[in-house]
């Protein structure tokens, strides 16, 4: 079932990206990133077709991923590979045939916006079953692999210099208006890996009322507690700190708690992505 699931997320990730190329990316001519952005910025200079170009990239980038990320990613990535210029070509026919020819064109900043939105959806769809749409993101997934940047931050890089290639062919301000689509697309990668994640926060308390905090903690707001060694670096104190994982939506509670029993608390709030692990399911359902 699993399998089923994440091929289907690939094929639709797949369908996304062509249907944001075809229908908003080269009609406009919009400098955006991936296979499709170096392409449109290239044209001019080499008067090669766009969807031509995309299919050559789109093998050779396939090939550079299969070198550098190995056997297991070109096993998932091949179905992209093959998928994603099937679609491409299958929607640039039914925009040229099934439409008038200025029926997808529009304001170049709405079309930067909604491409941006609709490639990062795809990317992030992909991304989570552990493949790649076999474009641009490789080299993104590269630079992710061997630095500690995230995979969406990456990807705006990437798609940032590929955007920069075009102020060559098509000047400054369709450049700036392609970034638009940079950043929306970061943003929507990051997003929807993180989908169907528990967006938390790790709170650690420090005070020496930390047997009532403790027993606030998981009497209140019904959550674990885990008490961690510490030692005072200035007064050499010996005194548990307490840390916790809740709810973004617990916060004002635990803080109002914890400051009721001590107003002196030294409270330290960090932002969870993710929780993973049996017994973190917030009250009535809500985290």
């Amino acid at each position: 079932m699993k399998k089923i699931v994440s091929l289907g997320m690939v094929v639709a990730g797949n369908a996304l990206l062509a249907a944001a190329v075809a229908f908003l990316i080269v009609p406009n001519e919009i400098l955006t990133g991936g296979v499709a952005g170096v392409s449109v910025a290239l044209y001019p200079l080499l008067h090669i077709p766009t969807i031509a170009m995309i299919n050559i990239l789109t093998i050779g980038l396939f090939i550079l991923g299969a070198i550098a990320l190995g056997k297991k990613f070109a096993m998932n990535t091949i179905l992209s590979a093959i998928l994603y210029p099937v679609f491409v070509n299958l929607f640039t026919w039914v925009a040229g045939t099934c439409f008038p020819p200025d029926y997808f064109l529009m304001e170049t900043w709405v079309a930067s916006i909604y491409s941006g939105f609709l490639c990062g959806l795809a990317l992030g769809l992909v991304f989570r079953t552990g493949a790649s749409t076999g474009g641009m993101d490789i080299p993104a997934l590269i630079l992710a692999k061997y630095t500690p940047i995230k995979e969406g931050d990456a990807v705006m890089i990437i798609d940032g210099l590929t955007v920069a290639l075009g102020i060559v062919s098509y000047g400054l301000q369709a450049a700036l208006v392609g970034l638009i689509s940079v950043f929306v697309s970061g943003y929507m990668i990051n997003r929807t890996i993180m989908l169907g994640s528990q967006p938390s926060q790790n709170v650690m308390i420090i005070t020496d009322k930390w047997e009532e905090v403790r027993q606030f903690v998981l009497n209140d707001l019904e959550r674990g507690v885990t008490l961690l060694s510490s030692r005072g670096g200035y007064t050499e104190t010996s005194r548990p700190v307490v840390m916790c994982v809740i709810a973004r939506t617990q916060y004002p509670q635990l803080e109002q708690g914890v400051l009721a029993l001590d107003k002196s608390a030294f409270i330290i709030v960090s932002d969870v992505n993710s929780v993973h692990g049996e017994g973190f399911i917030a009250p009535h359902g809500t985290v």
